[in-house]
């Protein structure tokens, strides 16, 4: 993680757009990010009724994301008048295959939206660097749950993390803000949250994607630094301090340039 992404949410919550009676409570959750959801949360004959909610919606008084319907399906249009509304301030644009349709769908919004591009499908993985270096995309967004159907695959645990892994290393290249993770399906696994959540951030990943407000304050807690590590970071720029240049152990481990930069970033990250 750089200093240009601090920032970033961490949690990004999901709420279906057809249903604005739940708008009130996820706004009012702790989540960094609230995504109003027009694509796979809403079923084909209420697309229209979750627009019209959507376009009545007061968000201007809470900034959201908006996951819009993709690129070639039959809401995809429509969708786009949404974009210009008061109060979203990112796109989320499912299923990406190319970094045309990321092109297509900057042309057609406000030029300070910037986009998170979900990576769902073998091509898209395939064309993950072109995608990531695209004009205005922020990070990149893992659709775990589609990914692994493309691909017919049945695990969702550790067999994808060389997928995860090669996902930081684009957006390091493409000097974007690190990826955000897909969602754990099992509310009520809150260890198994915990350990979904974890892994990510070991990976690289800045965030996770969230479907109930219970998960929030668990992916919060994850992607932040807790008082050991802040406590550690400290600990290793003061020593360096004193030591003046010449190389140190603390701890009985060496502090390398790698280190103290790696403590370097924990302290920045936590700064008002």
């Amino acid at each position: 993680m750089s200093k240009q992404y601090k920032g970033l949410s961490r949690s990004y919550l999901f709420v279906p757009g057809d249903r604005p009676d739940r708008f009130v409570k996820a706004l009012a959750t702790a989540a960094d990010t609230v995504i109003i959801d027009l694509e796979d949360a809403v079923a084909p004959d209420q697309k229209d009724r979750a627009r019209a909610a959507v376009a009545e919606y007061p968000f201007a008084e809470r900034s959201i994301c908006l996951r819009i319907n993709g690129a070639g399906t039959d809401w995809y249009a429509e969708d786009l008048a949404l974009c210009a509304l008061p109060g979203v301030n990112a796109i989320m644009l499912p299923k990406v295959e190319s970094a045309q349709q990321i092109e297509q769908l900057v042309a057609a919004i406000p030029d300070d939206i910037p986009v998170l591009p979900f990576i769902e499908t073998a091509q898209g993985y395939w064309n993950m660097r072109k995608i990531a270096g695209a004009a205005r995309v922020q990070r990149l967004v893992f659709g775990v749950l589609d990914f692994l159907l493309d691909l017919g695959l049945s695990a969702a645990g550790d067999e994808l993390n060389s997928v995860r892994l090669q996902m930081v290393i684009v957006s390091r290249l493409a000097g974007i803000g690190p990826p955000v993770d897909g969602v754990s399906q099992d509310i009520k696994d809150e260890a198994g949250l915990r350990n979904d959540a974890v892994r990510a951030h070991r990976l690289g990943f800045g965030g996770k994607q969230c479907i109930h407000p219970s998960q929030v304050a668990m992916v919060n807690a994850c992607f932040t630094y807790i008082e050991d590590e802040v406590a550690w970071a400290r600990k290793v720029v003061a020593a360096v301090e004193v030591a003046k240049g010449a190389v140190i152990a603390l701890d009985g481990k060496m502090i390398d340039r790698p280190v103290l930069e790696r403590a370097r970033i924990i302290l920045d990250q936590i700064k008002d």
